[in-house]
């Protein structure tokens, strides 16, 4: 399998979104194996600023030269803060997916959300687990 950036401190989705919660705010981007399934990102429809999301509910939409890919929310909450420079550079979401990558950062309604979320060593089972289903 290749080996994919899955650092530890951070949740994460089957849909390949990572979160970072600090207090109530959830920071969230593509984990480093959604932006090497994309593909070369070059276009990012952000989040509406100030928007109530729920959980699950599509937010966003990141085009690259594949596909595109529609980003879901992993928590319910407002949308606090959106990164404006994904419109003037979308790749690096590929370069930087932990960190410059980031699109939003959301104010959780409901802590105990993060429960139905992956640890990082869960997120690596899951993906070993994605790995085996695509050798047959």
């Amino acid at each position: 399998m290749e080996e994919y950036r899955i650092p530890e401190g951070l949740y994460y989705t089957k849909e390949h979104i990572w979160v970072r919660i600090e207090n109530d705010v959830a920071t969230i981007g593509i984990t480093d194996y959604g932006q090497h399934q994309l593909g070369d990102v070059v276009f990012v429809d952000l989040p509406e600023l100030g928007r109530e999301v729920e959980s699950g509910e599509v937010i966003a939409s990141v085009e690259s030269v594949k596909a595109v890919s529609e980003i879901y929310s992993p928590v319910t909450g407002k949308i606090i803060a959106i990164n404006e420079d994904l419109a003037n550079d979308p790749s690096v979401i590929n370069s930087d997916p932990y960190g410059d990558g980031w699109i939003a950062d959301i104010q959780m309604k409901d802590l105990s959300e993060v429960e139905d979320l992956m640890t990082a060593e869960d997120y690596k089972a899951y993906l070993e687990e994605l790995e085996k289903e695509e050798e047959f």
